[in-house]
């Protein structure tokens, strides 16, 4: 008879013959073991440990212990099981053997087992752990060793907040062996979206800056776009043919084709492929992503210059990493000017509501909407606006992520060596560009509808931020339930940014539950969502 209590037992009854078992070597004992569950907690170990316990009431297996919560909801999804109904026997099965299977090959790198399983099924998928040979299994696994190690690190992804600067130091022979580029050989680049850009703003917003690309470098830069690629085939296709074409760089736009793209890496080991989402600890993908947080954080103090009654309304799109920054960011912005202001905030995610009646049934009329309008929606509730008595809309200000200046400093930067000269000084971590306002890839337009004095506090504010003299997070911090940091407590670093998982003491909302949530929001948190809240 056994007690266990976070993954540790405690033998009530047969120590000595445990004793002797465990010193024979013997791998494991029948026993009556009774599970004594921690008091819940904000405890990372204790949440982790539920999610193993709901785990482990499904499967009934004990081997498998993962170090992030989040991971069992992981394996569920590939094995299309859930941590809520028992799995069924095929399932069962065909996991004991792949985890077997691995557990046998894996040379033990820094990455515990477990967690170099759920990495290893990430890149090649669980049916040929149970087909494939010994010695092909190792040989997966060789492919994706950096993976492991970059998994191990506490501070496995880097975050490179400006272009790689052309080293002065830079070898002659270095120089030699880069690629030259003309009109006849020009620098190709392939775009594959997972939607099309008519029926998607966020997509729309990336062919511009596609299209951008052409008109700057003047035949010097080619690119093909591929659309609708949103299930593993018709993506894997438009690697092979960007592939073919023998593409300088791979560009994914949507953080739902992460895990396509992670398999093409390994597939296609020659291309560059970048991400354009936040937060994943992959080296064989680079992300990038723009510090939205700091045109909200303007944005905000313009809706408190404007609004009436201390009262703004923002609407948010996903509960993923960078959200929260943003909101709190507009949200701080907006009560340094007004220091009554509440911000009401709402998703356009939601399975049921519309943000635009959820904003009239709180008579709010000043409101931050979303950043982005489709090509064939001509409604004019983006940016921040404001609706006067007569019901007419009045367009103040709107944030604008410039895709064309990011993708010219990218294709500038693998020009110049950058790409390969990152890689040599940063290893053992994922990278992620995470570029703002001071590179012109984010910034905040305004219409004519703004007194000179606005427009002279919006300036000042924009200056201090691209020189780095205002920080939307300096001093101190106050969420709904209590201060966050202190005044002279250290800046936030950009990981404690990206992963906010509170809201600012002047928001009125929260973070909807996963249940609240449309099918393609959940389907974008699955990939993205804020794992501190949904695991």
């Amino acid at each position: 008879k056994a007690y266990e209590y976070m993954w540790k037992f405690y033998i009530l009854e047969g120590n000595k013959r445990v004793s002797v078992l465990k010193y024979l070597g013997v791998p494991e004992v029948m026993a009556d073991v009774i599970r004594i569950m921690p008091e819940k907690s904000e405890d990372e170990a204790v949440k982790r440990y539920y999610e193993f316990d709901r785990f482990f009431r499904v499967a009934g297996m004990y081997d498998i212990v993962f170090s992030e919560e989040g991971c069992y909801q992981r394996l569920a999804d590939i094995l299309g099981e859930n941590l809520d109904e028992h799995w069924s026997d095929e399932s069962l099965e065909k996991l004991r053997t792949a985890f077997y299977s691995f557990s046998k090959q894996y040379p033990g790198y820094e990455t515990a087992v477990s967690d170099g399983f759920l990495i290893y099924l990430t890149f090649f998928g669980i049916d040929g752990l149970v087909t494939d040979r010994p010695e092909e299994i190792r040989k997966k696994i060789e492919k994706i060793h950096t993976e492991f190690v970059v998994n191990s690190r506490d501070k496995s992804i880097a975050f490179v907040e400006k272009p790689y600067a052309e080293a002065e130091t830079a070898s002659a022979l270095s120089i030699l062996m880069r690629p030259v580029y003309s009109n006849s050989k020009p620098f190709k680049a392939a775009f594959i979206y997972d939607g099309e850009p008519s029926n998607s703003s966020w997509i729309y917003g990336h062919e511009l800056g596609r299209n951008r690309l052409s008109e700057y470098y003047q035949g010097l830069v080619e690119t093909t776009v591929f659309t609708g690629r949103n299930t593993e085939e018709s993506f894997t296709n438009a690697v092979r043919a960007a592939a073919e074409d023998m593409a300088d760089l791979v560009v994914t736009t949507s953080p739902t084709q992460m895990e396509m793209a992670l398999r093409a890496a390994v597939a296609f080991p020659r291309l560059k492929i970048i991400n354009c989402s936040i937060n994943h600890s992959y080296s064989a993908v680079r992300t990038y992503y723009g510090k939205m947080h700091e045109a909200k954080f303007l944005m905000g103090a313009l809706a408190a210059s404007v609004a009436r009654g201390h009262r703004i309304g923002y609407v948010s799109d996903y509960p993923i990493y960078g959200a929260a920054a943003r909101i709190n960011a507009f949200a701080i912005g907006a009560a340094m000017v007004d220091p009554d202001i509440s911000v009401y905030l709402t998703w356009t995610s939601l399975e049921k509501g519309s943000w635009r009646e959820f904003m009239e049934q709180n008579g709010i009329t000043t409101i931050s909407g979303p950043d982005l309008i489709k090509p064939a929606d001509a409604s004019r509730d983006y940016g921040l606006y404001q609706i006067d008595g007569d019901g007419a809309v009045k367009n103040i200000a709107m944030p604008v992520w410039d895709w064309g200046r990011y993708y010219e400093l990218i294709i500038r930067n693998i020009m110049n060596g950058g790409w390969e000269r990152e890689q040599n000084s940063i290893r053992g971590q994922a990278l992620n560009y995470w570029w703002g306002m001071s590179l012109g890839v984010i910034d905040v337009i305004t219409s004519g509808n703004l007194s000179y004095n606005t427009y002279k506090m919006l300036n000042m504010f924009k200056k201090a931020i691209i020189n780095e003299t205002i920080h939307p997070f300096d001093g101190e911090l106050r969420s709904q339930s209590g201060v966050i940091k202190k005044t002279d407590d250290p800046q936030l670093t950009n990981e404690q940014i990206i992963s906010m998982d509170w809201l600012n003491d002047n928001v009125t909302g929260s973070f909807p539950a996963l249940s609240e949530l449309s099918e393609a929001g959940r389907r974008v948190v699955k990939f993205s969502g804020i794992s501190s809240i949904y695991g």
